[in-house]
């Protein structure tokens, strides 16, 4: 399944469920939200975005605790889920999708490499957290990190009818 079918899916799957969705980017930079908004019928179903590259937007904006990020840091399941969860409230959403890691080339440590990336996505009665490792350029990452967001997304859309 190419990408722009996917994010074809997801606003069709929304648009059917009555619901909406948004993102917290750190490492994408938009890139989420521009390829949404390339879809026809986006607007239906997209409120927003929080592009959040600093800490300080983190945490002013999404709420995400000063705690968190000095405990956990920025790349973090902690930061992760605070982060979707900060823009399912501020964006006013059912779904919520969150983005943060380290798209290179430079930032990356022996415990949180280069291609780290934690993303959240949190909804009605749902939350998950995973980690994924991305190779390539920095571009590569963000669009690998993009993909794999939009692929946890709709797998939460079409499995929500389960629970």
């Amino acid at each position: 399944m190419d990408l722009n079918s996917q994010y074809s899916d997801l606003v069709e799957a929304l648009k059917a469920n009555q619901q909406t969705v948004g993102f917290a980017e750190s490492c994408t930079g938009g890139l989420i939200a521009s390829l949404v908004t390339q879809v026809p019928g986006s607007s239906k179903v997209f409120e927003g975005a929080v592009v959040c590259y600093s800490n300080a937007v983190k945490n002013n904006v999404l709420e995400v605790s000063e705690n968190t990020l000095v405990k956990f840091g920025a790349v973090s399941r902690e930061t992760a889920l605070e982060m979707a969860l900060g823009a399912q409230k501020v964006l006013r959403v059912d779904w919520a999708l969150s983005v943060t890691g380290i798209a290179g080339p430079d930032g990356g440590t022996d415990e949180k490499p280069v291609g780290t990336v934690w993303m959240a996505i949190v909804g009605p009665y749902f939350e998950e957290v995973w980690q994924s490792r991305f190779d390539g350029d920095r571009l590569s990452i963000q669009r690998q990190s993009a993909a794999k967001g939009i692929q946890g997304l709709l797998k939460a859309l079409t499995n929500q009818k389960e629970r």
